[in-house]
């Protein structure tokens, strides 16, 4: 424990010119007292921490040092070369510099390391996009990558529902989900909310040469799980009230928006005498709900809408009229 936390203290004073002994407690999780200690026994093993005294003192290593990364152990290394995707990383165009970083991570790798990356590969592999789909990356997705990463804006021209409409915006991220690529951005010069924008309903993207300050404060991966849940419920306008048995209880989540289920199932009155459930629950539509509740079976009985429990009936008659009953 003690050697891992030594090796992320000489780390973190490469990365920043100094720091002071409550910042790295901060990082490292311990006292000032300790870092005091960790940087004492780092000078006597040799690396050159130095302390400076006073108010905006702090440490910070002396002599431009560099450390290679000899401290990393077999998991650490083999989860670096997990680090990125394959595939998203050529789609924006970034392929040959990831290469070029493995490479030279590799290289500084003590020699028992080195085949990391052989067996990283070996044991994992990640296939984003759903089954029985061809997911095809947009044309202007490296235009867009490129923007992201040096902070530039950009005008971009987008297919709306209504219209075609063109935005200057200011791209802070963007998010793989399922096989489709989204861009998290900002109208230029707003400083209104940030929005999200499929990236293959741009028609066209010119990067400007004027850089944005970007909002440090940003957390892009909050940011798109608020969004994800947004507008899971926002589709979901309509209710139905159901029956379930246990065994529909328990596969509910599995037909419906899981969240919703587990909601509903939560806010749902004791079971009757025959251990079944009624439960309100929201959904996308009538026709939706209909094929989602369909999959349980005899475990769910419809009682509300009226013209939902008409559709159920009448599969039920038909399914009796096809196996004979």
């Amino acid at each position: 424990m003690r050697a891992a936390r030594l090796i992320k203290m000489v780390l973190l004073l490469q990365s920043r010119p100094s720091m002071t002994a409550a910042e790295l407690a901060r990082e490292l999780e311990v006292s000032e007292r300790t870092v005091t200690r960790d940087a004492q026994a780092l000078s006597e093993a040799g690396v050159p921490v130095y302390a400076d005294r006073g108010r905006a003192g702090g440490y910070r290593l002396i002599g431009g040092y560099r450390t290679r990364l000899t401290g990393l152990a077999r998991g650490e290394a083999e989860a670096l070369f997990l680090s990125g995707v394959p595939g998203a990383l050529r789609e924006m165009g970034l392929e040959d510099a990831a290469s070029a970083a493995r490479l030279k991570v590799s290289a500084a790798l003590l020699p028992s390391l080195r085949d990391a990356s052989r067996t990283a590969a070996q044991r994992f592999h990640l296939d984003a996009p759903n089954w029985f789909t061809e997911p095809k990356a947009p044309e202007l997705l490296p235009a867009v990558a490129d923007a992201v990463w040096d902070d530039r804006r950009i005008t971009a021209r987008y297919r709306s529902r209504e219209a075609e409409v063109e935005r200057e915006l200011e791209p802070y991220g963007l998010v793989l989900k399922a096989g489709v690529w989204y861009v998290c951005a900002r109208v230029a010069e707003g400083h209104g909310p940030y929005r999200v924008y499929r990236i293959d309903r741009f028609t066209a993207v010119a990067a400007s040469e004027e850089r944005f300050v970007r909002d440090e404060e940003f957390d892009l991966h909050g940011f798109w799980e608020e969004q994800a849940e947004q507008f899971a419920r926002s589709i979901l306008r309509a209710e139905v009230v159901v029956r379930l048995s246990a065994a529909g209880a328990r596969r509910l989540p599995y037909a419906v928006d899981p969240a919703s289920a587990r909601e509903a199932l939560a806010a749902a009155d004791a079971p009757d005498e025959g251990g079944w459930l009624t439960v309100t629950l929201p959904v996308e539509s009538e026709e939706v709900a209909h094929g989602q509740l369909a999959g349980l079976g005899p475990e769910v009985e419809v009682l509300a809408p009226d013209s939902l429990r008409a559709r159920f009936a009448d599969d039920a008659v038909r399914l009796g009229l096809l196996y004979g009953t």
